[in-house]
């Protein structure tokens, strides 16, 4: 199942335009801060499709059923332009594990360029609840090579949320058909139809790495 967010009237469609906007961009804390928000929003939308359970809270006067999340979660995040999007996602799943994907490109003489995953860093994910979030979805071979590293040192998750705030058509293409699809949700904020030969999103944003922490 795939949510493209801005599709709706929503707050979220503010701060993408935020992220988008060479001028505003110019401020990087304020490029984070907008990240986190999303990441926020993007939070919100992704708790409303989980598992809860009734559980009995003590007041001071009293006891009330609430229906809380019953997913154990593990939030994923690709280094190192995810980070301000993973403080929004924890900043509302504040109990969850946090897992770290390390992603390069690796170019070639010609342009051309191969995606290596330098190291993970992540818990037991068998049979928990994955939130694997990046900033931009490009090709889509970053994070279905993130996805399948996190796996294999942590097992199988019942479930796998797929965030990110900026997609190509072509990216959302390659990770339908590189995840698996009973167990795979994607939550986008917005899908870009162009993809360069060098995979930069037009229009996109530019390099979010870069605008969030400056040039590598």
């Amino acid at each position: 199942m795939i949510h493209i967010l801005s599709k709706e009237n929503t707050i979220l469609n503010k701060f993408i335009a935020q992220i988008r906007d060479r001028e505003v961009q110019r401020d990087s804390m304020r490029f984070r801060r907008n990240f986190e928000r999303i990441g926020e929003v993007m939070s919100y939308e992704i708790s409303r499709s989980l598992n809860y359970q009734s559980r009995v809270v003590e007041t001071p006067l009293g006891e009330v059923a609430m229906e809380l999340i019953s997913d154990k979660i593990v939030l994923a995040t690709l280094l190192r332009a995810g980070l301000p999007l993973h403080q929004g996602f924890l900043n509302y799943f504040d109990d969850a594990d946090s897992a770290f994907v390390s992603t390069y490109r690796k170019s070639s003489k010609d342009g051309s360029f191969k995606v290596k995953v330098e190291y993970t860093s992540n818990c037991d994910l068998e049979g928990k609840t994955l939130i694997l979030v990046d900033s931009m979805l490009a090709t889509g071979s970053s994070l279905v090579m993130a996805y399948e590293a996190l796996v294999a040192k942590g097992g199988e998750p019942a479930h796998t949320h797929i965030a990110a705030v900026i997609a190509s058509e072509q990216g959302v293409d390659y990770v339908t058909r590189h995840l698996p699809s009973r167990s795979t949700t994607l939550w986008l904020g917005a899908v870009d139809v162009e993809l360069t030969s060098r995979a930069y999103i037009v229009p996109g944003m530019g390099d979010a790495g870069d605008l969030a922490f400056g040039e590598k």
